[in-house]
């Protein structure tokens, strides 16, 4: 994460805005409401990516709440970012 991505999602304006959309979809996963089921929304996410768009990280039509699954399907680019091959060395006795 850049600093300027961290500094943003640290920003008064974010956490306002994700309380207010979090708020708007009453807390509620809406990839799984669409489905007729529940999960309890955690996250709001951008559906245009904040890098490719910063002009859009505070439009309302862009952010939906998802719960922690379904925002990490939306993002399986981060879920193996620390899996780095590790040296092994092969013992010899």
């Amino acid at each position: 994460m850049s600093d300027w991505t961290r500094k943003f999602y640290l920003s008064a304006a974010w956490l306002h805005k994700r309380d207010e959309i979090l708020k708007r979809d009453n807390y509620e996963c809406q990839n799984h409401k669409q489905r007729g089921l529940f999960a309890k929304a955690t996250c709001v996410h951008h559906k245009q990516h904040l890098k490719a768009r910063p002009d859009l990280a505070l439009v309302n039509d862009n952010l939906i709440s998802l719960c922690d699954q379904c925002h990490n399907e939306e993002h399986p680019e981060k879920l193996h970012r620390n899996d780095k091959k590790r040296f092994v060395n092969q013992e010899r006795w």
